[in-house]
């Protein structure tokens, strides 16, 4: 699978803060997109597609416990909270939404960075097998059957399946594939991701018309279902 450089989202109305706090994590060799209200970030999470979201509670527009039930719930990246020195109570309420950790203000850089690699560890293990059925794909040997019979799937095929893989039940939008798999700075006008999705049903899927395994989430993109289920799309 092509190596790529993760990406922090970064939800905090304190511009100083904010502004410190992306200089470190690009240094620290992370993508970071910074933004200051709530509104920004629901775009931003859609169209930057982060790794992890570093949100601040209090935040104009949506509140930040908002966003981190709206993230946490649909499992697409880790949340840590930011809380002010002494607000248990806002610890705990961001811990009981989903969030995967939190550090109070004002807090020390080098725990924060050290909790954001932690966090990220631990967020996406490496899939090195997948089964859909009939169908299991090796991903170190680079190999893949379908009741012990050989599939043939190009190289594209197996980075595109165990991305999705390492990223199970949730939505992976066309323009991130683009740039993970694909290896596009930005995200050109091409229909190649559901090109290749076709090609990849045709080889996984029983019946591609009706998949159990790789779903279109009209408008955004596509989800992988390991264990399958039904055909739901229109």
């Amino acid at each position: 699978m092509t190596v790529t450089t993760r990406r922090i989202l970064v939800v905090e109305d304190d511009a100083a803060l904010s502004r410190i706090l992306r200089d470190n994590l690009v240094a620290e060799g992370y993508q970071v997109q910074c933004v200051m209200d709530g509104t920004q970030a629901i775009t931003a999470a859609r169209d930057f597609a982060p790794d992890l979201a570093v949100l601040d509670g209090m935040l104009p527009g949506t509140d930040g416990f908002d966003l981190c039930r709206m993230w946490s719930q649909s499992g697409q990246f880790p949340i840590i909270m930011l809380t002010a020195r002494g607000q248990k109570a806002d610890k705990l309420k961001g811990l009981s939404l989903g969030a995967d950790d939190y550090v109070t203000k004002p807090f020390d850089l080098e725990e924060l960075l050290a909790r954001i690699h932690a966090v990220l560890r631990r967020a996406r293990p490496t899939v090195e097998q997948l089964t859909l059925g009939p169908v299991v794909i090796d991903f170190k040997a680079f190999q893949a059957w379908r009741d012990k019979q050989a599939l043939d799937l190009t190289h594209r095929e197996f980075e595109l399946l165990r991305y999705l893989a390492e990223r199970a039940e949730t939505i992976v939008h066309r323009s991130e594939l683009l740039r993970e798999v694909w290896g596009f700075p930005d995200t050109p006008h091409t229909r190649a991701v559901d090109h290749a999705i076709a090609r990849l049903r045709k080889k996984i899927e029983t019946d591609p018309h009706r998949p159990r395994f790789i779903h279109t989430v009209h408008g955004d993109g596509y989800s992988l279902t390991p264990q399958g289920r039904e055909h739901q799309e229109s």
